[in-house]
């Protein structure tokens, strides 16, 4: 379970980015974060993967405190996908970047053949298990990345905005990617179809704070609730506009 406890952050030119956010999110859950830009959602996966440090309130991943001491234990529980893939491949070949993480943390090859292959094997892509990333579509690496992720067998992965710049067809075999991982996930999204496809679960940040938090159906299909965070209903919702 990851718990979040009044937590509060702001940036060193004053700006609060976060305000007093408690939250309790259970082993499976599937969860789309929402917010117009700026709202916070960067900034509360950059505390809770603790790449910014807390200074106010706490944030858990079971029994364990998200703080400096336990940095490399959160991130064996706690995988992040980033918004950019290049940001996450620099390997030479899809094998070694998937297997990045295994072999820093010292598994013997036989193991981290392991990890890789059952990464590969999970998001159907053993076939471009020997590509060279740059060489990739922009879906294939984001599904490399989130496989990269994968192979260090998280609790908790975080999606900053994984179906964005992909071309439809891309966008849907990356969501259908995620739908069918069943750790905890967390997914930080303007794809608000995505949203209503694959997640239980809703939180609306605005102005970093939590503005709404339910069932998807209550928060996605509730277009005041979504006008006051500048926010739209799915296009699927929408009504066809008169021409």
């Amino acid at each position: 379970m990851l718990k979040i406890e009044k937590l509060n952050f702001a940036y060193p030119d004053g700006h609060i980015a976060i305000r007093d956010i408690s939250l309790n999110i259970q082993d499976g859950e599937s969860i789309a974060l929402v917010g117009a830009n700026g709202a916070g959602k960067s900034s509360l996966f950059k505390l809770i993967i603790g790449i910014s440090d807390i200074k106010e309130g706490t944030i858990s991943i079971g029994d364990l405190a998200v703080n400096k001491k336990n940095l490399k234990d959160v991130r064996k529980r706690v995988g992040m996908v980033f918004q950019n893939p290049d940001d996450q491949l620099f390997m030479t070949k899809v094998y070694d970047d998937i297997a990045f993480g295994p072999r820093n943390e010292l598994l013997d090859e036989q193991e981290v053949e392991v990890r890789v292959s059952d990464a590969l094997k999970t998001l159907g892509i053993e076939h471009l298990r020997d590509r060279m990333p740059h060489r990739l579509s922009g879906g294939e690496k984001r599904v490399i990345a989130i496989a990269s992720v994968l192979s260090m067998q998280p609790e908790i992965i975080l999606f900053d905005e994984p179906t964005s710049f992909l071309d439809p067809q891309a966008r849907r075999n990356v969501i259908k990617t995620l739908d069918q991982l069943k750790m905890t996930k967390i997914i930080a999204t303007h794809d608000l179809d995505m949203a209503l496809d694959i997640c239980d679960r809703v939180i609306i940040l605005h102005h970093g704070s939590i503005f709404a938090d339910g069932k998807v159906n209550d928060i996605l299909l509730d277009e005041n609730l979504l006008a006051q965070c500048h926010l739209e209903l799915p296009l699927c919702k929408q009504k066809p506009r008169e021409r």
